[in-house]
């Protein structure tokens, strides 16, 4: 058996015990519970109208915060200087490219729109393994050690549920738009993918346990080797690939959509702020200014966007820009801090 020298001493949270509780590792049980409690009362399904659209308040709530965390990474790239300096173009040009295909094209549009659907599944995935990779950090694990492991992992626990279970069809349901633009064949894509659901059920459970199987052999390998676990990060991994297997997969309240919507809005919002809000707090010298300058921003643009008028085009192409730039920026700002780490 190899020994593993001892890491240096750190903490094994990302900001602090009550911050990350509250905001990283609590959020899978808090939103399960807050999505229970909501099913089948007016909250959720008593219509509101607001504006000219017709939203329940739980909807409104969600709705606004999946599209204040979307916006949220401007933040990190426009407002960190570090990060904007060396890359300006893709920050300045390909959203108003991306913008103006969107605006000349119907078939970009719709392309946009089932593409932005199946890149938030990657990219939520995605987010839990770079919090789980922090917490092994944090323990002293080398930086490559099951990276990979852990990144498929993570979008087995969140893309799984979701192509073997109940809320398969609502995922795929957008391409039917392909059918305005003369795809027909495109637009059969959700039919397929129900005619076929047992079959890829079946493909996912056994490709997914063995995966498993795989998965906690080299785990217990890597401890054996000497190195430590991080209880954060199991922690993390259980509740959120739990919380993922019964709402995707199962959807037995009727609220996957505002259960995983709220989870990964709630850390997320909390990731930029753990880190971009000295920064902004420096720029603005004024304790307390800075946070709500923050969510001020964010959240009334997340209102905005959840209640515009989807015929207003040039709008809601600028919404659709800000949800693509999202999971481009953000998978681009994690490899980049990784690098620097």
């Amino acid at each position: 058996m190899v020994e593993v020298p001892p890491a240096p001493s750190r903490s094994p949270y990302i900001v602090g015990p009550a911050f990350d509780w509250a905001f990283f590792l609590l959020p899978p049980l808090l939103a399960l519970g807050l999505g229970i409690a909501l099913s089948g009362t007016a909250l959720s399904d008593a219509p509101v109208r607001f504006f000219g659209q017709e939203k329940t308040w739980a909807g409104l709530m969600v709705g606004s915060l999946i599209h204040a965390h979307l916006v949220a990474v401007f933040f990190r790239s426009h407002g960190n200087p570090a990060i904007f300096q060396r890359f300006p173009l893709r920050f300045v040009l390909v959203p108003v490219l991306a913008w103006a295909a969107i605006r000349g094209s119907a078939v970009v549009a719709v392309a946009a729109t089932v593409l932005a659907t199946f890149w938030d599944v990657w990219h939520s995935g995605a987010q839990t393994f770079g919090l789980a990779r922090i917490y092994d950090r944090n323990r002293g694990h080398p930086p490559e050690m099951g990276r990979r492991l852990d990144f498929w992992l993570n979008q087995l626990l969140y893309a799984g549920p979701i192509l073997a279970g109940a809320t398969m069809w609502d995922h795929f349901q957008g391409f039917e738009s392909f059918n305005a633009v003369g795809m027909p064949w495109l637009a059969s894509v959700p039919a397929r993918m129900t005619a076929t659901h047992r079959a890829w059920t079946w493909g996912v459970l056994t490709v997914g346990g063995a995966f498993l199987v795989v998965y906690v052999a080299a785990s217990v390998r890597q401890l054996l080797r000497g190195h430590r676990l991080s209880l954060h990060k199991v922690f993390l991994l259980v509740t959120t690939g739990g919380c993922s297997i019964y709402t995707w997969g199962f959807n037995s309240w009727g609220e996957a959509f505002f259960i995983m919507n709220l989870l990964h809005a709630v850390q997320y919002l909390a990731l930029v702020w753990a880190t971009e809000g000295a920064r902004l707090q420096a720029r603005l010298r004024q304790r307390g200014l800075g946070l709500a300058l923050f969510l001020g921003t964010v959240l009334a643009y997340g209102v905005g966007a959840e209640l515009l008028d989807p015929d207003l085009d040039s709008l809601w192409a600028g919404t659709l820009v800000v949800s693509l730039m999202h999971f481009w920026y953000d998978g681009f700002i994690w490899s980049v801090t990784r690098k620097q780490i």
